[in-house]
């Protein structure tokens, strides 16, 4: 069954195209024109992924956002923002909510096709059986890369798929710095532009659910320059 790709915008046209680029590369799209309409068709058909426009009529991207991810059936959703607006507060308002990544308009048809196949491939990558259960742990830190979940101090904490990946990374990689290309593209698949804000977004929005005191990183260690780092010797216990 080809993989089910819900556009969410008001905006006729760039449904249209996006439509047309996103079949043709062999995916079945589904369409909803406001945010009451994106949360009927996602609660009702569960597509594979949500391309989902900010700016809507009577529900706004950032509430269908927050809805979703409040929805425990629902919260592995892949979301893509698609925005117009030039302000970087909006897009990171939009991943702190729990969006994996957005694409801002005017925008290249091929590139929203890559994007949303990387995604994908990441999250099929995600389901597959590990050969054998694997459980990563530092300090406080406990991660299930089976069943996906993270307990800190003991207590289960709920993990974006994207911030699943970037912990898990780190975890993996115990004391090395990870450089931001490195970071992004095994959390998301793919680099380009804007790849400064929305690590730092992500990373932050990680600290807050691990650290003690985001504001003074236990695991979390930033190499200014460079990228992030698992710390060693400050996650022991």
């Amino acid at each position: 069954m080809p993989e089910r790709i819900l556009i969410v915008d008001d905006d006729a046209s760039i449904v249209a195209v996006l439509r047309g680029y996103l079949e043709q590369a062999g995916y079945q799209v589904l369409v909803a024109h406001d945010g009451d309409m994106a949360l009927y068709t996602v609660r009702l058909e569960r597509p594979d992924l949500l391309l989902l426009d900010l700016m809507m009529p009577r529900r706004d991207g950032w509430d269908v956002t927050r809805r979703v991810r409040a929805d425990a059936a629902l919260a592995a959703l892949p979301i893509i923002l698609l925005t117009a607006r030039v302000d970087d507060g909006d897009k990171i308002v939009g991943l702190e909510l729990g969006a994996d990544d957005y694409i801002t308009k005017p925008f290249n048809p091929r590139e929203v096709v890559a994007r949303v196949g990387a995604l994908l491939r990441r999250t099929r990558l995600d389901r597959l059986p590990a050969a054998v259960p694997r459980v990563l742990v530092c300090g406080g830190l406990r991660l299930d890369i089976d069943q996906r979940a993270l307990w800190v101090e003991g207590r289960p904490v709920a993990l974006t798929r994207t911030e699943f990946s970037l912990l898990k990374a780190l975890l993996e990689n115990p004391g090395y710095t990870l450089t931001r290309e490195d970071l992004l593209e095994q959390a998301l698949g793919y680099l380009y532009g804007e790849i400064g804000r929305v690590l730092d977004t992500h990373i932050r929005n990680l600290r807050r659910k691990i650290e003690p005191d985001p504001e003074n990183p236990r695991y979390i260690q930033t190499v200014y320059g460079v990228g992030y780092r698992l710390s060693v010797e400050r996650g022991q216990p």
